[in-house]
Parts: structure tokens; C-alpha cells; sequence
């Protein structure tokens, strides 16, 4: 088994605490909300929402992944920071064990925020993730970013 490692930051002019409590508080609620064309919903499967608990993320009709199951490792709503790790999918387990991401937000003085995200992709033995595969699913990831602070900028009283 190897370990490829990215880390990717990004700034928004959002600040830490309403991306916080949108995106990870209750992105159950919110992903569906703002993307649906993305993701059609996200199920609790075991656990309180803290760590340990297991939620499965059901994608949109027509999309290449259908769902995936993700464990919350950590979760500091002081410090901001939320860890997890992808542990099934129905797309790409052949190539890997498991993926974990460790996010971290940061007020910025402008009251915006930095963001920096560490993924940590456990892949089967002998197995090679090329970079367009990572690159494509960072472009993924991005797409939901940009909804989210799309959908904050344009609602400044929601998760105020």
C-alpha cells in the first residue's frame, strides 16, 4: 500500500465561521440544497454526527459515482478543523483503501477565511493514481466550493 499525499488551499472572501457551519455543521442540509445537480442527499448511517459517526453521500442521477461513505475522525468547531475518511464508494475502491482529509479553516483579517486541505489517498498494493484522476477530482471539489461561497455571498444573513 502506498500513500499519495496533496494538500490545496484556497481563500474566500466568506468568513471561516459561516463556511464552517454551512459546509461541514450542516452540509447535510446544505449540500443538497445549493448543488442538487450534484448531490441528491446525505444519509446518517451510524452515529451522532461526531466522531466515529458514518455518513453515506448519494450523488446525483447520471453522475459516474453514485454514492460514498465517509467516517468523521475529528471535529473542532472551536478551532474550525474537520477531518474524515472516505472509507467506500461503488466507483474507484479497486485502487484504493481509503482516502483521508484533514480541513482546517482560518479567519483572515480582511473577515474572509483561508482554507487548507490535506488528502491522504491510501491506494492498494501495486496501484497507481495518475495525477489527471487527482486533478480531476479536485476540479469536482472546487465546483461545490464555488456554490457554497456563491450561495453565502448572495444569502450574507444565512449562517451569520
Amino acid at each position: 500500500m502506498g500513500i499519495i499525499t496533496v494538500t490545496d488551499e484556497f481563500t474566500s472572501p466568506i468568513s471561516a465561521s459561516r463556511i464552517f457551519k454551512a459546509f461541514i455543521l450542516d452540509g447535510d442540509n446544505f449540500l443538497p440544497k445549493i448543488a442538487p445537480q450534484v448531490i441528491k442527499n446525505v444519509e446518517t448511517i451510524h452515529g451522532d454526527g461526531g466522531p466515529g459517526t458514518i455518513k453515506q453521500i448519494n450523488f446525483a442521477e447520471g453522475s459516474e459515482v453514485k454514492f460514498v461513505k465517509n467516517r468523521i475522525d475529528a471535529l473542532d468547531k472551536d478551532n474550525m478543523t474537520y477531518a474524515y475518511t472516505l472509507i467506500e464508494d461503488d466507483s474507484f475502491m479497486d485502487k484504493i483503501d481509503s482516502i483521508s482529509y484533514e480541513i482546517k479553516l482560518e479567519s483572515t483579517p480582511d473577515g474572509g477565511c483561508k482554507s487548507k486541505t490535506t488528502s491522504n489517498y491510501h491506494t492498494k498494493p501495486d496501484v497507481e493514481i495518475k495525477e489527471e484522476e487527482i486533478k480531476a477530482g479536485k476540479e469536482k471539489a472546487t465546483l461545490i466550493v464555488k456554490a457554497v461561497e456563491g450561495y453565502l455571498l448572495a444569502n450574507p444573513n444565512e449562517y451569520a
